[in-house]
């Protein structure tokens, strides 16, 4: 197959029949000689900051001189970014090739694995032809049953937090999905958790305990916040001085303390990391549509918020940002997710709204079905069909105002509605 067969491939399985569990891909990795087995990992769950917290990481310890691996879920541009070898996507034939090696098995299988099994399989082959040192691995969803679940220890263990998401899969209780996510513990493997000391905590650290995996917690005492500025935030944190991180945004001051004593426990585990490299590693890190500054005239941000905690973290930067200001919003969302408390939590900080419909994907919400949820809330809310008037739209009324221009909801419009952006701060 080629690329685009590959990709045709994968995303033609059908996943929605299938429990979840770890037999297909025990099976299918089995089929394939176990490449995790060989392989070194940092497993990270938690409900918000998976991705932030790996991609600072990848960051550091490539900064490190450590050969890298980077498995994260959902794609933003390219499906390539799901996997990368220092800080690189996946070569488009590389994938090829190796998606044409793993369907004859997998189509063999008297049960067939589903499409985020068949990709994890496809990475872990990926990572150990070319001996990665250490990989990141995001867990895609929940923890215990996740496909990355399959690996049988791991240098640290990171839940980053436990929130309410995926309640029909995971539980519809904080504790359910606690002890969901703390399923990646495993049998006296560090775990590190980010979260506070309730009954959350005290689920995770009975499983710990049920484990003997030493169990850490965030010291969100060494943190001091310097400054935060949209050109990026000085802190210290401990014995570090005026350390610097790219990542825009209120939340990152908590992950960002989670990866730092991530790092002081990989030490202990013989992955050491000098100073120099954490400070170039936190200023290097990149990571699009959290919080992303895209343009400063007019200021446009990026913001992958799609559900009500994100929209809440949303809030907490804009306050940041911009106390006492309003911003306009460019918005799409799929029509599953609870797109009404967004609204709810957005009109105190939003002048008007320009609502679109996410292209080609049927979950997408119509717009004017979503700007009548606005219009209950009193919000100026124009819907548009096209994308692309709504970005001329949008992008003339906040530098008329000078106001900021926050765009925000699914990941699946990030490309078309950046693409549009960039070509319309070129245009003018």
């Amino acid at each position: 197959m080629n690329y685009e067969e590959s990709l045709q491939y994968i995303h033609s399985v059908n996943w929605t029949f299938c429990k979840l569990g770890l037999e297909r891909i025990s099976t299918l990795c089995e089929k394939l000689g176990n490449p995790q087995d060989e392989l070194k990992f940092i497993h990270v769950a938690g409900t918000n900051g998976k991705g932030s917290v790996c991609t600072m990481l990848d960051s550091i310890l490539r900064r490190a001189g450590y050969k890298t691996g980077l498995y994260t879920s959902p794609y933003i541009k390219t499906f390539n970014e799901r996997m990368r070898i220092d800080g690189e996507n996946i070569a488009d034939d590389e994938l090829a090739e190796l998606t044409t090696m793993i369907r004859p098995i997998a189509d063999a299988m008297e049960e067939k694995p589903t499409e985020f099994e068949l990709i994890t399989a496809i990475a872990f082959e990926y990572f150990r032809r070319h001996h990665c040192d250490v990989v990141i691995l995001e867990v895609g969803l929940g923890g215990r049953l996740d496909s990355t679940n399959i690996i049988k220890e791991s240098l640290l263990s990171i839940i980053t937090g436990i929130d309410f998401d995926h309640t029909q899969l995971l539980g519809n209780t904080l504790q359910k999905i606690a002890a969901e996510k703390a399923g990646i513990i495993k049998e006296g493997c560090p775990c590190l958790y980010g979260g506070g000391k309730s009954s959350v905590g005290r689920i995770i650290s009975m499983v710990a305990a049920q484990r003997h995996a030493p169990l850490y917690s965030v010291d969100r005492r060494k943190f001091n916040l310097r400054s935060m500025t949209l050109d990026g935030t000085s802190f210290d944190y401990g014995a570090y001085q005026d350390l610097k991180l790219s990542l825009l945004g209120r939340h990152q001051l908590q992950n960002v303390q989670t990866v730092l004593n991530a790092v002081e426990i990989l030490g202990e585990r013989g992955i050491s990391v000098s100073e120099e490299a954490l400070r170039q590693g936190l200023l290097e890190a990149t990571w699009p549509a959290r919080f992303e500054k895209l343009s400063d005239d007019p200021l446009v941000i990026y913001d992958g918020a799609h559900n009500p905690q994100g929209i809440q973290c949303l809030i907490e930067s804009l306050d940041t940002y911009f106390p006492e200001q309003k911003v306009n919003i460019i918005s799409g969302v799929m029509g599953d997710k609870d797109y009404g408390e967004m609204v709810e939590k957005l009109k105190a900080v939003t002048e008007c709204a320009f609502v679109v419909t996410p292209p080609n994907n049927p979950r997408s919400l119509d717009a004017s079905e979503y700007a009548s949820v606005f219009l209950r809330h009193k919000i100026p809310v124009t819907p548009y069909n096209s994308l692309r008037c709504a970005v001329y739209a949008a992008l003339d009324h906040s530098r008329k105002n000078h106001l900021p221009l926050i765009c925000l909801g699914s990941l699946y419009l990030y490309k078309p509605l950046v693409d549009e952006i960039l070509q319309a701060l070129k245009n003018q």
